[in-house]
């Protein structure tokens, strides 16, 4: 975790309390919002967990009748000094619904792949001005042998770099592999979120 100075917050602000914003360290999404106070966050630099105070219920640990708690990764004040980023990677869902976020579906368009998808979809989109040579999304979405020749060789890589134990070679292959899938996938006219869709399905199978 991040060195974090609670003396730069103004608690006095909000009757003692901040609010704390909860975001996913790994995909960006937007998790929850909640409020804490100095104790709560002491606690929370303490255990390096997610404490918060409710101003009904009191103080209280994310998921500590759940499971699903969240592993701070780290803190920002915003620029007021009245709210704080918490970055956490957490262990379960954030809602009490059982959804990953309080805000839904929406504010995991934060990710990672979300955001790659949007980029591919944008390049597909557009029209090559003449004489510029087009980009090498542009390209693989014109030559249907082009991307389908790519995802093979991709996915030879992969094999290779697991076969072989290289832990950092297999994640570029890996990474290489998911944007050349997305690319044949928008060739399609599908993406990420069709994919989504079906892990979904397979998770809650």
């Amino acid at each position: 975790m991040n060195a974090f100075d609670l003396d730069a917050l103004d608690f006095g602000r909000g009757g003692g309390l901040v609010t704390v914003v909860a975001q996913d360290a790994g995909t960006g999404a937007v998790l929850m919002l909640a409020h804490a106070d100095r104790e709560a966050l002491e606690r929370t630099i303490e255990t390096g967990l997610m404490h918060y105070r409710s101003r009904s219920r009191g103080p209280w640990k994310k998921g500590e009748t759940s499971g699903n708690v969240q592993h701070v990764v780290s803190l920002h004040a915003d620029c007021d000094g009245d709210a704080v980023l918490a970055r956490v990677a957490p262990a379960g869902p954030a809602c009490h619904t059982g959804e990953v976020s309080c805000f839904g579906d929406d504010a995991l368009a934060a990710g990672t792949l979300t955001r790659l998808d949007a980029v591919i979809a944008a390049r597909a989109a557009t029209t090559d001005a003449g004489g510029e040579k087009p980009s090498y999304t542009r390209e693989l979405l014109a030559n249907r042998n082009k991307r389908l020749k790519k995802i093979g060789e991709e996915a030879a890589e992969l094999v290779a770099a697991c076969a072989d134990g290289e832990r950092e070679r297999a994640a570029g292959e890996a990474a290489d592999l998911l944007y050349h899938s997305l690319v044949a996938l928008r060739a399609l006219g599908g993406g990420w979120v069709d994919v989504r869709k079906e892990l979904e399905k397979r998770a809650s199978g």
